[in-house]
């Protein structure tokens, strides 16, 4: 009878979570006081209530009332808490959720709490390189990282693969690459992307502004469009995705001269004679795939190259791209830059440790010396939100900066991976905890991740150095092998007195605890497929495999994965792990 009287309002699309919420306090509260203490089931009290569609349980009796912004309520949920719950996300804001940033990350948590009925808005706009490029909604993943990095680490395996081709009795010809084609079906690809993401967004209803965001107040943003208008908007909470960009050397010319990966992607021209300068993963993958597609390139490297993976690996890695084409300068700086006659770069070098200095020119000069957050002009302080005056980086817990409301999520956040999958997970995980009351946190432990070098590399969890460090030499067993695929095994051919296809170039290494039943606490592969390798036993690592577990498992013969189950030599036996046949 009570539900002839009582009728839910009705509410508009455009209206945040808090406003459709403060339209119920009042009936809410009106059923209240006529009930008095009476506290039905939400089953009973739901029936009391007229939603608007989309609002509306799943199915009836069952705690999926997307009643504040994806709030379940249990069974015994009485109206006095229902009452609570509205009352405690009220807001006189304009959004519930506002994300500075339209990468990975950003995009994963826009569109997760709009699915959770906030009402979000997404600010993103790509500053311009020094060389003036630029790119679409998506961020660095799949403009200028991860996507198109891949893809042309893709087209040097085509290119090696002629080899290995001819080989197995194909008549091929390889009459060289064209620079131009590769970039335009690449551009292609991202653009398709970029129009997806944006689709998306309006598919979700998140509101999407082509605007540079900045802080006024805590809850107070500056939306700067590219024509200079500048669009004022409030929100309840906010979220910093701001990612990273390249960091430039601090030399003459670096910028007038260099490019970086915000560049090498869209290139209109091929690079040519190309050095590379840093030893990071993204030097050295540019470095391989540049030298796959037939471009002379040499990697100046300053001091050790992979910093922060298994030392013994990186070597690996280094060898092999030197063996098979990549030049080295080892202990090389360059201190100037100078644009000559005719495009080349004068590039002056420095030994960093004899000092003496010689010059040499390229075609093109690629930096990967690292990144840095993109937070300045940001106006951070405005809002109260601490930075690590290092790097820019924004300090967290929980994704949680020292401003309760304001949130950090990707390759902004101090002392966190720079992965896009991790950014994803983990404002997911964060806007699922703020509107529709989760519990899971991210776990940046045994995150795994796969360098593209032309011989790849995945890993999962500690190098050898870490975990003698943290665990002690005598409680560190390594299991170790060294092997040749399969499919490698009929191409003999040489080039410049190496083997295209090099016996036991490829390797396998287990660390492990032996104080905790051998617990596999560092996992290394290098060769061919590396991420689809090393995907799977992540999630054993993170169930907490140990030795015996790889050991119990039947391997998949004849693949290259399968050498993790059957790993028996360590390298305190002194025993020779090279392979001899399968």
């Amino acid at each position: 009878a009570l539900s002839k009287h009582f009728v839910a309002p009705s509410c508009t699309e455009r209206e945040t979570v808090s406003q459709r919420n403060l339209k119920r306090v009042w009936f809410a509260r009106r059923v209240l006081s006529t009930i008095g203490t009476w506290k039905p089931r939400y089953g009973q009290f739901q029936s009391l209530l007229v939603f608007e569609p989309g609002y509306a349980p799943a199915v009836a009796g069952k705690a999926t009332a997307r009643f504040f912004g994806g709030a379940a309520l249990d069974q015994a949920t009485s109206t006095t808490a229902l009452v609570s719950k509205m009352t405690s996300d009220a807001h006189p804001y304009e959004y519930d959720l506002v994300v500075i940033g339209g990468g990975s990350g950003g995009l994963a948590a826009a569109k997760q709490a709009a699915k959770l009925g906030a009402k979000v808005a997404c600010l993103d706009f790509v500053k311009p390189s020094p060389r003036g490029s630029t790119w679409g909604l998506g961020g660095t993943c799949v403009n200028v990282g991860c996507i198109p990095k891949k893809l042309m680490h893709q087209a040097g395996i085509l290119g090696e693969s002629f080899s290995d081709a001819k080989e197995y009795g194909w008549h091929v010809r390889n009459d060289g690459h064209n620079w131009n084609k590769m970039v335009t079906s690449i551009q292609d690809h991202i653009g398709s992307l970029n129009f997806g993401y944006r689709t998306a967004l309006r598919d979700n209803g998140v509101t999407y502004l082509n605007a540079f965001g900045s802080f006024i107040d805590a809850h107070t943003l500056a939306a700067t469009k590219k024509n200079g208008k500048i669009e004022t908007m409030t929100a309840n909470r906010i979220l910093i995705a701001v990612g990273g960009r390249p960091s430039y050397l601090d030399v003459p010319g670096a910028e007038e001269c260099c490019i970086t990966s915000d560049d090498i992607f869209s290139l209109p021209e091929a690079p040519g004679r190309t050095l590379c300068v840093g030893a990071s993963y993204i030097s050295l993958e540019t470095a391989g795939f540049l030298t796959a597609l037939g471009y002379d390139t040499t990697v100046a490297i300053r001091s050790i190259p992979l910093r922060g993976f298994d030392t013994e690996i990186a070597d690996k890695i280094v060898g092999y791209m030197e063996r098979h084409g990549t030049k080295f300068m080892r202990d090389f700086q360059p201190c100037a830059f100078e644009k000559r006659a005719g495009g080349k770069i004068a590039v002056k070098v420095k030994n960093t440790v004899f000092g003496n200095e010689f010059e040499t020119e390229f075609d093109t000069v690629i930096l990967a010396v690292g990144r840095h957050a993109v937070t300045a002009g940001l106006n951070l302080g405005a809002a109260g939100v601490r930075v690590n005056p290092r790097n820019g980086k924004i300090p967290c817990v929980d994704e949680v900066t020292n401003i309760s409301h304001i949130y950090a999520v990707g390759d902004v956040l101090d002392m966190r991976q720079e992965l896009t999958p991790v950014a994803i997970k983990a404002g997911v995980n964060l806007v699922n905890r703020i509107f529709s009351g989760g519990s899971i946190k991210m776990d940046y432990d045994l995150v795994p991740t796969t360098v593209f070098t032309p011989i790849e590399y995945g890993c999962i969890g500690m190098s050898e150095e870490l975990a003698i460090e943290t665990f002690g030499d005598e409680n560190v067993e390594i299991y170790q092998s060294y092997f040749k695929p399969l499919e490698w095994a009929v191409n003999h051919v040489e080039h410049d007195g190496v083997a295209h296809r090099e016996d036991n170039a490829c390797y396998a290494k287990l660390i492990t605890n032996l104080a905790d039943d051998e617990r596999v606490v560092g996992f290394h592969y290098v060769g061919p497929n590396a991420g689809e390798v090393t995907q799977g036993y992540a999630v054993a690592m993170k169930m907490g495999a140990k030795k015996s577990d790889f050991d119990g498992t039947v391997g998949i013969h004849p693949t290259v994965s399968e050498e993790f189950t059957i790993l028996s030599i360590t390298k305190r036996s002194g025993v020779d792990a090279t392979k001899r046949g399968c």
